[in-house]
């Protein structure tokens, strides 16, 4: 029984009670919504993909040509919440050390100190992930994974909440790195940007060059209250049939053919894993939350498909001789699976 239920009301009455609850918190997302615009123009995706994120207790990753406020969109909202904010550069060079912490020998007290690295923060903005190497990359995986980090033979609990914003430019740029399989897979979300319009573009030079520069962001919430958001997220109703309907979009990418789908069988290598499962149902609550809704909807879950599910469906040299990406193979799976 959860700390929202009550066992003497009926589901009806305590969808209601639930739904007052998020009514009330939607002014804190919408504090959070200005202040982010007052910095970034448009990109309303994304920054909608980032509270989501957020809230369902994700990592996301965007990708995206530079110059298109990836950076300074994690940065900004990380200001708007009080925080801790931490920045890694990954480049080259970077070694595993350099994000985690490592063991420093101390003369005096002739014994090994820790010291830790730029991970013990709640925000950790990796910034260009892909440039750096797999086992630079890797040793985010147990930070992303476990919420901890060893360094030694001491294990240490990262602050709450933690959620990782990655940065990466398109793999076809020289000097980049494919990230690995299993770190990829604990993104929840990877969001992928396109160009802002011609009238945001305009906005964006205005704010840019006037003497003031940017705006100053205010802290509108803290780091207890983000933990108390997402316990109410997880109190969102899922029903039943979005459970299976979430199940059936998944297992499409594994057995198309199931699905009377063969035409995607010859190409795709892997289907999604069981987290993807999990995030599309943590991502469709928090969709859910954001739209002041207290139950989730069929749309919720095809609003989130796309950025929960396309880094987790393997390609075949077939789809990319014939064009095929991801985006496109869940779009046919979700015109092809029944709705509830």
């Amino acid at each position: 029984m959860s700390e929202f239920e009550n066992a003497t009301l009926s589901p009806a009455e305590n969808l209601r009670i639930l739904s007052e609850k998020i009514q009330k918190e939607n002014g804190i997302i919408q504090q959070l919504r200005q202040e982010i615009a007052k910095v970034i123009v448009g990109q309303t995706y994304m920054v909608d993909r980032l509270l989501i994120a957020l809230l369902a207790d994700g990592h996301v990753l965007l990708e995206g040509v530079p110059g298109l406020a990836k950076t300074l969109a994690i940065k900004t909202l990380s200001e708007a919440i009080d925080a801790q904010f931490s920045r890694i550069q990954f480049t080259p060079d970077l070694l595993p050390a350099d994000v985690t912490g490592t063991l420093i020998y101390n003369q005096k007290s002739e014994a090994f100190i820790v010291k830790k690295g730029p991970i013990f923060a709640n925000f950790i903005l990796a910034d260009e992930i892909n440039r750096a190497p797999a086992k630079v990359q890797s040793a985010l995986l147990e930070a992303m994974q476990e919420k901890q980090v060893t360094i030694g033979d001491e294990t240490f609990p990262l602050p709450k909440p933690f959620l990782v914003l990655a940065t990466q430019n398109p793999i076809e740029q020289e000097g980049t790195y494919p990230l690995p399989e299993a770190q990829v897979d604990r993104f929840m979300l990877k969001v992928v940007l396109d160009y802002p319009k011609m009238e945001e573009e305009k906005q964006i030079i205005r704010s840019n060059v006037r003497k003031e520069g940017l705006a100053k962001v205010n802290k509108v919430v803290d780091s207890n209250h983000i933990l108390n958001l997402r316990d109410l997220v997880r109190e969102v109703y899922l029903d039943e049939k979005i459970e299976q309907y979430i199940v059936d979009i998944v297992f499409a990418t594994r057995n198309p053919e199931k699905y009377n789908l063969n035409e995607l069988s010859p190409l795709i290598s892997f289907g999604c894993s069981p987290r993807a499962s999990l995030n599309l149902a943590l991502a469709g609550k928090a969709h859910a939350f954001l739209q002041n809704r207290a139950f989730v909807v069929p749309e919720d879950i095809r609003a989130v498909a796309a950025d929960v599910m396309r880094h987790r469906i393997g390609l075949t040299y077939e789809a990319e001789a014939e064009n095929m990406d991801a985006a496109q193979i869940i779009v046919k799976i979700l015109n092809r699976v029944e709705v509830p």
